[in-house]
């Protein structure tokens, strides 16, 4: 199974790009599973119901998210829908699984393609991040739980050593194991020692010519006068960064992952 994931989209550019490449990706890589970080895809802060559906009919299987996946507040509803639903294209949208048990959305997904069954699973670090559950023991509970043998995780997460930790902690229990948050792409895709692949941040698919896709002048001026200031998406050089992950339907061992950057 050849699985494409794409970093996070952010705004309209991340969008529009994702809309005009993706059919080339999936052809070129032929990506048997398409899954992408959609937290940052209305105006750069959250998602909306509208948005999700959108990218769904893309040819997107399965949506990942993150600290920003409450902005947007009428996507509450939309991952209701979900709620002993389990066909409604909600129950694809995920949020991190170590949030409080109490909210709504899920944070895991299993589903088939051509007959073989996977998993996607969405965690959140806790360094220099918001309150969330451990992620290691959240995900040693998932996994204990998940019978597919082919497993993506997303794990959502500020700071490195957090993420290259958690990479070798799921080292032959996962698939895959990729960054995402910081919007940077980083140069250590790499096959672990026991089989899952892993990179520490996939980096963003939007504006390039930004402070993290948000308008230079913006985060600038932050800087510099300590002031808050309403941020806006930037929208040159855009780019759409991703991942692809070959793996051993049978072992869900990963045979190689390729880091892509589309400009």
């Amino acid at each position: 199974m050849n699985i494409l994931f794409i970093g996070d989209i952010f705004g309209r550019p991340g969008r529009t790009i994702v809309k005009d490449r993706l059919p080339e990706l999936v052809r070129a890589h032929s990506a048997d599973l398409v899954i992408a970080n959609c937290e940052n895809a209305a105006a750069g802060f959250g998602i909306t119901p509208s948005l999700a559906e959108e990218l769904f009919d893309l040819g997107i299987d399965v949506m990942t998210t993150g600290n920003h996946v409450w902005d947007k507040r009428e996507i509450i509803e939309y991952f209701q829908l979900a709620d002993g639903n389990p066909h409604s294209p909600a129950r694809r949208l995920l949020r991190p699984a170590n949030f409080p048990a109490s909210l709504p959305g899920w944070g895991i997904y299993e589903g088939q393609r051509n007959g073989v069954a996977y998993a996607v699973v969405n965690l959140q670090g806790r360094v220099f991040m918001g309150s969330a559950d451990d992620p290691y023991r959240y995900a040693d509970r998932l996994l204990a739980q998940i019978k597919a043998k082919i497993i993506f995780v997303d794990f959502h997460a500020e700071a490195t050593s957090e993420k290259v930790a958690f990479g070798w902690y799921l080292d032959g229990r996962a698939t895959a194991v990729v960054g995402t948050h910081t919007h940077i792409p980083t140069a250590d895709e790499t096959i672990l020692t026991k089989g899952t692949a892993y990179i520490t941040d996939v980096g963003m698919t939007g504006p390039y010519d930004s402070v993290i896709g948000v308008k230079k002048e913006l985060v600038i001026d932050r800087f510099l006068s300590g002031m808050p200031a309403r941020f806006e998406p930037a929208a040159g050089d855009v780019r759409l960064c991703g991942v692809v992950v070959e793996c051993d339907d049978q072992t869900g061992r990963a045979r190689r992952i390729e880091r892509i950057m589309l400009r």
